[in-house]
């Protein structure tokens, strides 16, 4: 039975002075994705614990909380104590993964970790069995707005043999240049989470953007079985 496919519309591309508006918008949705970058890991800076706070307060939804830094094991505490219900490190930024994987999950919250698009699926082979979600990049990191990468596909394929191989099936999301048409590729290779910036918050109608994109997901997968 393929799995459910599910929505996280980032708030890297809502409207900052109108949030909780905006965050109503988007109920339909499955989880909120929330970017944390700090200038270092990523050539962008984004929002802190404050604006988390008050992202909790105005949604029912869980907050995926995606660690775009350079400093997670020091930052870790600070955003489990900000309300975030899963939270994704990369791969990237630590030495110590299954210590923070550990910390996470001792907190009672989700742990998922993250590759950007030159990172082989290989980095993962060694935590594949103890995180709840898989995070591939389809852009690099950084910035909203910009193209899905092609080869991601591939990626995703790769990442499903390497959790056919271990016995595990943790979600898969992907993050960068989402929308209708991709999803339906994304779907097709093995992603279940789908991060959808301006694809959702660009239009008028949020909820039902959220909607198309699933469909297109869930047909991709109806094709496939």
């Amino acid at each position: 039975m393929q799995s459910q496919i599910k929505i996280a519309p980032s708030v890297l591309s809502a409207d900052f002075t109108k949030l909780g508006a905006d965050l109503a918008d988007v109920a339909c949705a499955d989880l909120i994705h929330y970017d944390v970058m700090d200038g270092h890991f990523v050539p962008n800076v984004s929002f802190g614990l404050d604006i988390l706070k008050a992202t909790k307060r105005a949604t029912d939804l869980p907050v995926d909380v995606h660690l775009m830094i350079s400093n997670p094991d020091e930052m870790l505490p600070a955003f489990i104590d900000a309300g975030a219900d899963l939270i994704t490190f990369h791969m990237e930024a630590t030495a110590h993964a299954n210590r923070l994987i550990q910390l996470i999950h001792a907190a009672g919250r989700k742990a998922s970790v993250a590759i950007c698009p030159a990172t082989p699926v290989c980095m993962l082979e060694d935590v594949i069995e103890d995180v709840d979600m898989v995070l591939i990049m389809t852009v690099n990191p950084g910035f909203g707005g910009q193209s899905f990468l092609e080869s991601s596909a591939a990626k995703l394929r790769r990442v499903k043999k390497l959790c056919a191989e271990h016995g595990v099936n943790p979600m898969i999301e992907v993050d960068g240049g989402i929308n209708d048409e991709t999803a339906a590729i994304v779907a097709g290779a093995g992603a279940n989470v789908l991060v959808a910036g301006s694809a959702v918050f660009g239009k008028a109608d949020r909820g039902a953007a959220i909607e198309s994109i699933r469909t297109s997901a869930q047909n991709a997968l109806l094709k496939k079985a």
